[in-house]
């Protein structure tokens, strides 16, 4: 997998010719810079390569999408591993071939394919799990991609954050034959979709007195998430709020409400459990206003 050594002034002229964005840098949107240079890349260490794979769970439904795919061993890896489906992406020609020949020297081309594109313009909506090596400026640019993707989707980085998202999980490993860096190591970090709960939602509520009309208001920020409910003209908060993919939990712990709620988002509606004082368990339903 390969690491994009390029400059800022070029990682934030592509993301802009991708994104549309505004100010000053927008005026470099009509001419975007053609990388001629030879292109440098960083291999990936099988180590780093086998840590990744794991910390997403791959199995053979998944798509795996690799961007910045360098030799292709990620997805190669994987298809032979797990008999995952995929593609990998990446600029420089002389890689991409350099991958597909790999692919087919491994048996897995007519699982996994490799193709010349700019990341920024390649679709990766298809994918259950992305992979990646690349500055964290391109990361950032990325974002918004990654979060609009489906709730669930699994992404993992070497080395590098993306932006102000806190990963679900990171870890650090040694890795003596890394070819950059003092540190001999490397991080590993991965993040899971989270899926779109900000705003108000209608609903019902159990209470000592039987099922009540409620209010639920959310507030999120990539997977942070708090909120409150309110029933009968009163606002508790939410307590515990968890959000993994599509996957939501909370309680309401005041007085005589005591309610755990467990649920699964999908666009306009979030339908689970809820567990009422006593332990009972009843199913549970709300609405984005």
């Amino acid at each position: 997998m390969s690491s994009r050594l390029r400059s800022f002034a070029i990682a934030v002229a592509l993301a802009c010719s991708a994104f549309g964005a505004t100010s000053i840098l927008a005026q470099q949107r009509e001419e975007q810079p053609k990388i001629t240079e030879e292109t440098p890349y960083v291999i990936t260490p099988t180590v780093v390569v086998d840590t990744m794979l794991k910390m997403a769970g791959v199995h053979s439904g998944d798509f795996l999408i690799d961007l910045g795919s360098g030799d292709g061993r990620i997805v190669i890896t994987a298809a032979r591993r797990f008999g995952t489906r995929g593609f990998g992406v990446d600029y420089d020609p002389r890689l991409v071939r350099l991958a597909n020949d790999n692919a087919r020297k491994a048996g897995v081309a007519d699982r996994v394919s490799f193709i010349e594109q700019n990341l920024f313009s390649t679709d990766i909506s298809q994918a259950s799990v992305i992979t990646m090596y690349l500055l964290p400026e391109y990361n950032l640019a990325l974002q918004p991609r990654f979060l609009a993707l489906k709730p669930g989707t699994r992404i993992v980085s070497h080395d590098y954050g993306i932006g102000d998202w806190k990963p679900d999980m990171q870890v650090k490993i040694p890795v003596p034959d890394k070819p950059v860096g003092a540190e001999k190591a490397s991080l590993v970090m991965f993040w899971v979709v989270p899926a779109n709960v900000n705003g108000a939602w209608n609903s019902t509520v159990p209470d000592l007195n039987g099922w009540r009309e409620a209010q639920l208001q959310f507030r999120q920020h990539n997977q942070e998430i708090a909120g409150t409910v309110t029933v009968n003209g009163r606002t508790y908060p939410m307590e515990r709020a968890s959000l993994v993919g599509p996957n939501l939990t909370f309680r309401v712990e005041q007085g005589e409400l005591s309610v755990r709620f467990n649920g699964v988002v999908n666009a306009g509606t979030i339908a689970g459990q809820v567990a009422a004082a006593g332990g009972r368990e009843y199913r549970w339903r709300a609405l984005r206003k």
